[in-house]
């Protein structure tokens, strides 16, 4: 199993930047996404989710409006397009796949909003 997120960097204030998580080893269509992040010296925090059935999305009230998530089941693949950046956006963003109990992680990828 693995979860491989992609596209993170350095961004300026009220930039975008996509983030990519691509899934292998399990069935991606059968599991609920979901994108969190953590910011030094922060507890990680939930920023969005997709169901599995039906693709229906739920943010974080920081998310609400600038970010929005997405999956591609033929391409094993979740999104998550952030647009508006502020600095206090700056995290390590991690994927997360979870059906029922079962649940998997990512690496992480780093988003840095500075100018």
């Amino acid at each position: 199993v693995q979860l491989v997120e992609s596209g993170g960097g350095l961004v300026q204030p009220g930039g975008a930047v996509r983030l990519s998580c691509a899934a292998s080893g399990f069935t991606f269509s059968s599991y609920e996404m979901s994108w969190h992040r953590q910011a030094p010296g922060k507890e990680r925090e939930l920023v969005a989710t997709i169901t599995s059935v039906g693709g229906s999305t739920n943010y974080a009230d920081s998310a609400k409006g600038r970010f929005t998530i997405s999956r591609d089941n033929a391409k094993n693949t979740s999104y998550l397009q952030m647009n508006s950046l502020k600095p206090e956006d700056t995290a390590v963003y991690y994927c997360n796949a979870r059906r029922f109990r079962i649940t998997f992680w990512g690496q992480g990828t780093q988003v840095t909003v500075s100018s």
